[in-house]
């Protein structure tokens, strides 16, 4: 960690150590259970990690043409597994020309595009949403919330499916949880098993979807174990796709104190990182995200970034000494929905990136400046 105090700012640090070890707790629940675990790039699709993630892993889940490229690209002895909440015609043949597994998430897309997936040797998939809601305070994420435009509803189902299309599918996919445990899941499945329970029979596979912390410090593995062997009953290969287990607890963002002000009874810490650009998902949660050395003490601070934003705020934070201007920040857990979801609203800068290998040593992957910035917004 000593490596993390030299680095330019702002600058991600993925840890390379912390990955394995996610990797590890996944490939032995693979072997443990028969199921198949693969990793949700829109959590985490830092490509150059792949290759040892790989070894830990049964391929790779996409929401798109461009992930689903990736995956084929940088994992490509996995399963690349895609579903969509509506695919183009455009993009079509080139989707077929990377994905083993396509899920679709309405009947009309199945109707649609179905067919051409199963003629062209894909396994055929379709989302289901089984209305059974377990998260709170988190409802930008909750598949099943009222009126929710992802998967299908049984009344759906018996409404417009036919015979034609249910012999279609080889499996059905379900993704309803946010950072949850496995209590959450067998909820779920239980949900699942009373809507589509005569159908799982008839299938190939059964998606168990993302949203599984399970490499998280007391996730109850048993009980996703007996949850995967319920459904492995009917005879059912089942996929599990977590984003968040497989890079929890595996990044940085470091970051430096630019100034310090006061502002009534708050101390305002305005640093070279923003929530808004770097940590989308600190305004969009809302959450607080880990940060080295803060915790108890009598010095509380405001940290935010030095954009137009008057919400660009990270949280208040208790120190046991002071800040100064040029202290170094270090926010943990920062693999995850960083990187992946980072923008430069006000020109600002995106951070390097680097990897903490296992012996210490940072290595740079990118180098980000303006023609990055400019490359984006226009054709010069």
């Amino acid at each position: 960690m000593e490596a993390l105090n030299h680095l330019p700012t702002p600058c991600y640090v993925l840890d390379e150590e912390k990955l394995r070890q996610n990797g590890e707790i996944l490939a032995q629940l693979q072997r443990r259970t028969g199921c198949r675990v693969l990793l949700a790039q829109k959590a985490f699709s830092n490509y150059d990690l792949y290759p040892m993630l790989g070894k830990y892993l049964a391929g790779t889940e996409a929401s798109g043409l461009f992930e689903a490229r990736l995956g084929r690209e940088e994992m490509p002895q996995g399963e690349v597994h895609v579903f969509c909440g509506a695919y183009r015609e455009q993009e079509w043949e080139q989707l077929l020309a990377v994905a083993d597994h396509i899920v679709f998430n309405s009947v009309n897309q199945l109707r649609r595009f179905g067919p051409r997936a199963k003629a062209a040797g894909k396994s055929v998939g379709l989302r289901i949403n089984p209305e059974c809601s377990t998260q709170e305070g988190h409802a930008i994420y909750d598949p099943c919330a009222p009126g929710s435009r992802l998967g299908v509803t049984r009344g759906q189902w018996d409404q417009h499916m036919t015979q034609d299309l249910i012999d279609l599918l080889d499996g059905l996919h379900f993704h309803t949880l946010c950072e949850q445990d496995a209590d959450a899941l067998e909820i779920t499945f239980a949900a699942v098993e009373e809507k589509f329970g005569e159908i799982l029979p008839k299938l190939k596979w059964l998606n168990m979807g993302g949203g599984h912390h399970i490499t998280r410090p007391g996730y109850d593995i048993p009980r996703l174990e007996r949850c995967i062997a319920n459904a492995q009953r009917y005879g059912l290969t089942v996929y599990l796709e977590p984003g968040e287990a497989v890079a929890l607890n595996a990044g940085y963002l470091v970051t430096t104190v630019l100034d310090i002000t006061q502002n009534a009874e708050v101390t305002n810490v305005i640093i070279d990182a923003s929530a808004a650009c770097h940590m989308p998902d600190v305004l969009e949660m809302p959450y607080m995200p880990p940060l080295q050395g803060a915790g108890n003490g009598n010095y509380v601070y405001q940290i935010g970034g030095p954009t137009c934003l008057a919400g660009d705020v990270i949280g208040s934070y208790r120190f046991p000494h002071p800040i100064q201007e040029g202290s170094r920040l270090i926010f943990e857990d920062m693999a995850i929905y960083t990187t992946c979801k980072n923008n430069t609203f006000n020109g600002m800068p995106l951070p390097d990136l680097y990897v903490l290998e296992s012996n210490g040593t940072a290595r740079r992957l990118t180098n980000f400046g303006y023609a990055d910035f400019k490359a984006r917004l226009g054709s010069k």
